[in-house]
């Protein structure tokens, strides 16, 4: 009996010593792994919502891309035969409402600007819809594909971790051409719709404050139905990131981010520019490696 009652003290003891001693390190190690909500400089604690702010700027390489106007067309290396294979500097403007105050809701919105522009000669013969252009005539062009996407999310997990599932909407705002300098021909491609998408997004703490968290939105949409224009038009998109970031006590976070954006569309527009069949097929694969700041 005495050594049960000495075993059951002993354990009493140190069940009791251990306990102070987590209690006495919760506020470090809290501190460690999330900066407390008060210091934040955008939102107040206890707030039934939270807004996180957040851009990024880098670098966008064109690993590939193949373009064609016009069914008779070139089916064209635009790195290699429109003169885009050197880099192009890359922003986008995102924003984070968290909704209630376990923040297991999301809405998120984003603005990404995409306008890439080239000048050369061509080198080789070329055709663009019902335009022959010889090699080394002088040409300008342009692929803008700027978009903006709302997603809504919702967090399986609590605190500062998250695996996230959603889906929302993308809105496409394309414009892409290839003209003459001494212009003889232009040929351009316009399309503004709606595209549906789906969303996961996780992030977890790695040591102390440095954090790692990726994201990735995208859909295959092979019908009129879905992909947001008034013919069979086939289209997709994945845009997928994988971020390292350090959490400050000021509530900023700093972050190195990769990312990979792919996809493209091929089919014949109902309404086709005039002199052309309406014939576009795009397929795309770029990487940006950039930096962002977000506030929280």
């Amino acid at each position: 009996m005495r050594t049960r009652s000495f075993v059951r003290g002993l354990a009493l003891h140190w069940t009791c010593a251990l306990a102070a001693a987590t209690a006495s390190l919760a506020p470090q190690l809290a501190q460690a792994s999330e900066p407390e909500a008060a210091d934040s400089p955008i939102n107040d604690p206890g707030n039934a919502v939270a807004l996180r702010l957040h851009v990024e700027a880098g670098l966008l390489a064109q690993l590939s891309h193949r373009l064609q106007f016009g069914q008779d067309g070139s089916y064209t290396d635009v790195r290699k035969d429109l003169g885009q294979d050197n880099l192009f500097p890359f922003v986008r403007f995102s924003t984070d409402l968290d909704i209630g105050r376990a923040r297991r809701h999301t809405v998120t919105l984003l603005y990404q600007p995409l306008n890439l522009r080239s000048e050369l000669n061509t080198p080789r013969d070329l055709q663009f819809q019902q335009n022959m252009v010889p090699a080394d005539t002088p040409i300008r062009v342009r692929y803008g594909f700027s978009f903006w996407r709302a997603t809504y999310l919702y967090d399986f997990l609590p605190d500062d971790r998250e695996v996230a599932i959603g889906g929302g909407i993308q809105i496409r705002n394309a414009n892409i051409g290839v003209s003459a300098n001494d212009g003889s021909f232009s040929v351009n491609s316009r399309d503004v719709g709606p595209v549906p998408l789906l969303k996961f997004r996780g992030r977890g703490t790695v040591a102390g404050r440095f954090w790692m968290g990726g994201e990735i939105d995208g859909f295959y949409a092979p019908i009129r139905y879905i992909n947001g224009s008034n013919t069979d038009v086939e289209g997709a998109i994945v845009d997928a990131n994988l971020r390292f970031g350090l959490a400050f006590k000021n509530g900023v976070d700093g972050y190195l981010n990769l990312r990979w954006l792919g996809g493209g569309a091929q089919g014949t527009s109902k309404d086709p520019e005039p002199f052309t069949d309406g014939f576009t097929r795009n397929w795309l694969h770029f990487l940006t490696v950039g930096v962002g700041v977000s506030l929280r």
